[in-house]
């Protein structure tokens, strides 16, 4: 019997409905209903603006790829992001994304896994040394906090050259679990009774958490505005250098935080999020840990593994994919109706909410076989995945330009943590995930870690 992880079980509409409302948690998960699941392209219950549905493979790809432009960026996400992230490239639409892109395109080659893989591995050899006193003292730690520091120190080593202070990373981790639980965009009455494109007013505290974040990032980026400051060669460095290709002007300061903002919390946050549940997931399959170490020994022996070695670690790049597939980090992937048009022969008012959620295209029955259990032989079976079934980078013009990366490090992480650690977790039962930007357990995960034997 495959295993089947934390999941809530959907129930009927209106008792999913109340359960969501009365919850006061803000998890989307608990609002979708047990039709979600199965609905193929439709309207998902009652509200205001009205939310289309769709979880037809074949019409995520139209959506997503959105040649003409119908289907933009939803305004609540835009509106729940900007605080963060301004209005940068991962929340811009239409020829103003489209001008941010060209000038941001020479930075994307750093993300290229033959440049950053240096960076990966000092990461990881920084945190082991973390994990190596959690492990010599056996005292509880959580794991969420552990994989955000981590990939943000990946992350920032890729983006400016340079390591993450440890304070640093601990107050961005609680920042961003703050300004999740507060933005008001993702409250379930708001999605229900709202206006289309109404202005959305943020609490004190998701505010707070936005200006401390940006703080971060803005005094890791003061030192390379300095009059006579070298340049460097990094994807901060690239960022600087960009200028507008029609006027030639370049980013504003605000406007390279916005930017560097959407690589460094996307470069780590997502990863985070999907390292969280995975070593979760393993601490409870051994079996599945073992031939994760079984493929190291056959592939880099004892030795380092070295980018090469990633490249060919194909069942732990497996267990991967499957964790983005069980545990999408983008939960919802909402786009609205700039105009009145149709999708899939159904009526769509201008306003009206277009919703497009990995977590459930990737646990629909008409997609995937045991869609809720954890398979990574899936991904190896002739015919098991369709084009547009397995979307936890997204799809089309709009596709996560770090999927490589992200796919690299995380298959490192794995190969590295699982060989050298056993990971224990203190109350497994009560984890269970919930979705308000993003896909996280309700709860951090309490966990000790032992040092394997040589």
């Amino acid at each position: 019997m495959l295993y089947r992880p934390p999941a809530p079980t959907p129930r009927a509409p209106l008792p999913g409905l109340i359960h969501a409302m009365l919850s006061g948690e803000r998890d989307l998960l608990s609002l979708l209903p047990d039709i979600a699941y199965t609905t193929r392209v439709g309207e998902l219950g009652r509200s205001r603006r009205g939310i289309m549905l769709v979880n037809d493979p074949a019409w995520v790809a139209r959506v997503l790829a959105d040649p003409e432009g119908v289907f933009p960026k939803n305004d609540l996400m835009v509106g729940a992001l900007e605080g963060l992230v301004g209005q940068s490239l991962f929340v811009t639409s239409g020829e103003t994304w489209r001008r941010q892109r060209r000038m941001i395109d020479p930075a994307f080659s750093h993300m290229r896994v033959n440049r950053s893989f240096e960076a990966m591995q000092a990461g990881i050899d920084t945190y082991e040394a973390v994990l190596d006193v959690h492990a010599d003292s056996g005292t509880t730690f959580s794991l969420d906090a552990a994989m955000s520091a981590l990939t943000a120190d990946i992350i920032c080593r890729t983006i400016f050259t340079q390591s993450l202070a440890s304070q640093t990373a601990r107050d961005v981790f609680a920042s961003f679990g703050q300004f999740e639980r507060h933005v008001a965009n993702t409250e379930i009455r708001r999605l229900l009774f709202g206006r289309p494109f109404a202005p959305i007013p943020q609490s004190r505290a998701v505010l707070d958490a936005c200006a401390r974040i940006r703080g971060h990032i803005d005094d890791l980026l003061s030192p390379r505005l300095e009059p006579g400051a070298p340049a460097i060669d990094d994807i901060v460095g690239a960022v600087i250098a960009a200028t507008d290709p029609d006027t030639g002007a370049p980013f504003t300061r605000s406007e390279l935080i916005d930017q560097i903002g959407v690589f460094f919390l996307a470069g780590h946050e997502t990863t985070a999020s999907v390292l969280t549940w995975l070593f979760f997931i393993l601490a409870q399959l051994p079996q599945i840990a073992g031939r994760i170490r079984a493929e190291i020994d056959a592939v880099a022996g004892d030795g380092p593994i070295l980018l090469e070695h990633t490249k060919q670690l194909a069942f732990t790049r497996n267990v991967f994919r499957e964790g983005m597939r069980l545990y999408p980090p983008i939960t919802f992937i909402p786009r609205v109706a700039q105009r009145d048009t149709e999708i899939a022969g159904k009526k769509l008012r201008r306003g009206m909410m277009v919703m497009i959620a990995p977590w459930l295209v990737h646990r629909s029955p008409a997609n995937w076989r045991d869609a809720d259990r954890f398979d990574p032989d899936r991904f190896t079976r002739d015919g098991e995945i369709t084009p547009g079934s397995y979307i936890p980078f997204g799809l089309g013009p709009r596709i996560c330009v770090g999927a490589a990366f992200a796919t690299i490090e995380s298959t490192l992480i794995l190969a590295r943590l699982v060989r050298r650690y056993d990971f224990s977790l203190l109350n497994p039962d009560k984890v269970r995930p919930v979705a308000r930007l993003t896909t996280k357990p309700a709860d951090e995960i309490l966990c000790r870690i032992a040092l394997r034997p040589d």
